[in-house]
């Protein structure tokens, strides 16, 4: 078993392998990575739904001078295993160790950093324009699912593509997922081609009866001028057709023989070419294919149960979810927006109790900020929740359709400071940084679960433009008292102390709470600490008050130092010409790489024992 798996090392190696055996090491392939991921985490669904289609495109394509560039890449494990990477499968999404997603610096045949969705078609463009120019020959090929394409980068790029006749290769793998089902028109549009019995039921009476003499073959042959006309005829729209792509499919995604056909076929043709390949999220193993959603990013698992490792079941996107569902049922104002994630962000029960005030609009996050906008003038309550480091695709939105105006959103904003595993393209670690610059913008993050209830109660009554950041996962073992009532720019005195104060907000409240015990432990001596509720507006009156008491500063945020709560204070105290000292603690002027989060957090300095250096570094 896997005999062929552990020969391969390099691309070339697939060439020589014929269809049997191509089958064969998709067979391997599947049980190498179920094991593996069951034992990590990481995407499965989305890497089992592609083993043959990428074995296809390694079998047909040079990749020593053809591109490939995966969107998203949680779909680029098979990708990896077949460029020499089998080994470091082992230390897959670990700190140090191997990314999820493609990454150039890790090796040459990952040609573009992808980790958000949509990009792939602008960087395919981009790269097939300048072969171009430089006289080169070679192949350039994306790979999108269904989802993805519905991003307006990707359908920026199809009309550009599409009008300047760039020699790319589009191969469309639709899955009807993206990480939950895929919502919206062009989902639709892809169905009836999927399903359309007409067209497909046509195009083999036609093939069949033609073939049958040599007369008909050579018709066969004629019949492609007309072939246009038979697709506006059967098939609605015919949508990548009208923009100047030529249209292959759509195609069994897990037949090799097939998709080595149709890729040999586009190869030859002059201008862009898009392959509508149709696969199974999770194929290969019973529990994703039962519940590809349930799949696409997990953790450990159980490999012969498909059970995963129990949790406490609480975390923040549920307690927002449930809290949400419960303001909801008290104020018909209320409507919750997403963008593709309607599990990830806790809004599953909102979506069932509420169907006509829960909007999925796919991952379209620039038009879910101005939606929002336009629900929010008419005298809806808008929640728009999202990640973090999505929200940054709708950062002109925000800016120039919300706060300008300064109509009353609230983005619920999932994911904020470090998620871990995921890595740099994932790390929700700017919001603070890229929202508290902009007029009519107030940011407020609960210190504990048990205090979302209270700000989204808070933020239902509120009229100006509001983000709520809260972190991936739970609490920490701590008994902490929620506010029960929320004063616009008022911080929360928690613990007395002199000499030193840990301004904290978040999750970082938390660590320097330990932070203030354990050197007190140590010490002997106390620390203030002060949950920063507001991190914008700050509370000026109690900076005042610390400055004048001559206390030396420390600030804790899970965000970038540049921008961030740290900057804000430290430029107030600048304001009345402080003379203390003050650190900034959060995460220094580069991307933050994959791993575990509390050994980010400890390379960092915003775990508890960081801070507690920090502290015992002031004192002296």
């Amino acid at each position: 078993m896997r005999d062929v798996l552990y020969s391969i090392r390099s691309p070339k190696d697939i060439q020589s392998l014929n269809n049997s055996q191509l089958i064969s090491l998709a067979d391997d392939i599947r049980e190498f990575l179920i094991d593996r991921v069951s034992k990590s985490g990481g995407h499965l669904a989305s890497n089992l739904g592609v083993v043959e289609l990428t074995l296809a495109l390694f079998k047909n394509f040079d990749f020593s001078k053809d591109k490939i560039i995966w969107d998203v890449g949680h779909q680029s494990y098979v990708h990896k295993l077949l460029t020499g990477r089998i080994e470091e499968f082992n230390n897959l999404r670990q700190y140090g160790g191997m990314s999820g997603f493609p990454k150039r610096s890790e090796s040459k045949y990952d040609f573009f950093d992808t980790g958000h969705s949509s990009t792939s078609l602008s960087a395919a463009c981009g790269m097939a324009r300048a072969r171009d120019i430089l006289k080169k020959n070679n192949n350039v090929v994306a790979v999108i699912g269904d989802g993805a394409l519905t991003g307006g980068m990707a359908l920026e790029a199809l009309n550009d593509i599409g009008y300047k006749k760039s020699r790319v290769i589009i191969i469309l793998n639709d899955n009807q997922m993206s990480i939950s089902k895929n919502v919206g028109g062009l989902s639709s549009y892809l169905s009836k081609i999927r399903l359309d019995p007409g067209y497909n039921k046509l195009k083999a009476e036609i093939n069949s009866t033609l073939n049958h003499s040599n007369v008909g073959k050579n018709i066969a042959t004629s019949i492609t001028k007309i072939k246009d006309s038979i697709k506006q005829l059967v098939v609605p729209s015919m949508f990548f057709e009208d923009m100047g792509l030529k249209y292959l499919g759509p195609i069994d995604g897990h037949n090799i023989k097939e998709l080595s056909e149709v890729f040999s076929r586009a190869k030859e043709i002059e201008g862009p070419v898009i392959i509508h390949t149709v696969t199974q999220k999770g194929k290969g193993y019973d529990y994703a294919e039962q519940n590809p959603n349930k799949f696409h990013g997990v953790g450990p698992f159980d490999y012969e149960s498909g059970e995963f490792v129990k949790s406490s079941g609480k975390n923040y996107s549920k307690i927002f979810g449930d809290e949400l569902v419960s303001l909801a049922k008290q104020d018909e104002r209320i409507v919750a927006i997403t963008a593709a994630m309607p599990d990830g962000t806790g809004l599953k029960n909102f979506s069932k109790e509420f169907p006509n005030r829960f909007f999925d609009v796919g991952i379209a996050e620039q038009h879910a900020v101005t939606l929002s906008a336009g629900m929010a003038l008419e005298g809806l309550k808008p929640f728009f929740a999202v990640y973090s480091t999505f929200l940054q695709r709708g950062y002109d939105q925000v800016l120039h359709d919300v706060c300008i105006q300064n109509i009353p959103v609230v983005f619920c904003i999932d994911r904020a400071g470090i998620v871990g595993e995921d890595g740099e393209t994932h790390q929700g670690i700017f919001d603070i940084s890229y929202l508290s610059h902009i007029p009519n913008m107030t940011i407020i993050s609960p210190k504990c679960m048990d205090e979302v209830g209270a700000i989204l109660k808070w933020a239902s009554e509120y009229n100006s433009p509001l983000a709520i950041r809260y972190p991936r996962g739970g609490d920490l073992n701590l008994s902490l008292k929620p506010l029960n009532k929320i004063i616009l720019g008022q911080w929360e005195k928690l613990r007395a102390g002199k000499k030193v104060v840990i301004i904290a907000t978040g999750r970082m409240v938390q660590h320097s709470l330990i932070a203030a015990e354990e050197f007190k432990k140590e010490s002997g001596e106390d620390v203030t600490v002060i949950n920063a509720t507001f991190i914008k507006p700050i509370d000026k009156k109690m900076i005042y008050e610390l400055a004048q008491d001559e206390f030396d500063f420390i600030t804790v945020e899970d965000n970038m130092i540049l921008g961030g709560l740290g900057s804000l204070i430290l430029n107030e105290l600048n304001k009345i010409n402080f003379k203390g000292k003050i650190v900034t603690l959060g995460y220094d002027d580069n991307f933050i790489p994959h791993g575990d989060v509390n050994i980010l957090y400890a390379k960092n300095k915003l775990d508890p024992m960081g801070i507690k250096e920090s502290i015992k570094s002031l004192m002296k």
